[in-house]
C-alpha cells in the first residue's frame, strides 16, 4: 500500500507541475490528454475563454470503426491524426501539449507524434541523449573500466 500511495503522490505532483507550466508559459490553447484502460481522449482547450475548441476520442463512433481496441498505441496514432485534422479545420495551428500526470511514453507519446505529423505545432520535441559506448580495457595497464564484474583467473596445468 505504501508504494501505491507514493505513486499517487508522484502523479499528483507531476499533474500540478505540468498543468501550471503549460498555463503559465503559454498563450496557446492546450491539447489535453486523458487515458483510460479502454480509450484515450484528447481535447484542445482555450483557457482564456474557458471553453473546448476541438475534441476527439476513441470512444466516438467514427473512430471505433477505424480501431479495433481504443487502449493501445495504434488507436492513439489514429486519434492524434484526427485531432490534428479537426484542429486545422478550426484554424488552430499551434497548441501546448498538456500530458497531465502521464509520462511522455507509450500512448501519450504516440498521440503527440501523430498530431505533430498531422500538422499541429506542439513545440520542439526534445532530443534523446545518445547512449555512451562501453570503454574497452586498457591493454597496457591491465585495468578494466569500473562497473564490470571481475573474472576469475583460470588455472593452467
Amino acid at each position: 500500500m505504501k508504494h501505491e500511495k507514493q505513486i499517487g503522490r508522484q502523479r499528483r505532483r507531476r499533474c500540478f507541475r505540468v498543468r501550471n507550466r503549460v498555463k503559465r508559459d503559454s498563450t496557446r490553447p492546450r491539447l489535453s490528454v486523458f487515458r483510460s484502460h479502454k480509450h484515450i481522449y484528447a481535447q484542445i482547450i482555450d483557457d482564456q475563454q474557458g471553453r473546448t475548441l476541438v475534441a476527439a476520442s476513441t470512444a466516438e463512433g467514427q473512430l471505433r470503426g477505424q480501431v479495433a481496441y481504443g487502449g493501445n498505441c495504434q488507436a492513439a496514432v489514429v486519434l492524434g491524426q484526427t485531432i490534428a485534422q479537426r484542429a486545422l479545420e478550426a484554424g488552430i495551428r499551434q497548441v501546448a501539449f498538456d500530458r497531465r500526470e502521464y509520462r511522455y511514453h507509450g500512448r501519450v507519446a504516440a498521440l503527440a507524434d501523430a498530431a505533430r505529423d498531422g500538422g499541429l505545432d506542439l513545440g520542439a520535441k526534445k532530443a534523446e541523449p545518445e547512449p555512451e559506448a562501453k570503454k574497452k580495457p586498457d591493454k597496457k595497464s591491465g585495468k578494466k573500466p569500473k562497473g564490470e564484474p571481475k573474472q576469475k583467473a583460470k588455472k593452467e596445468s
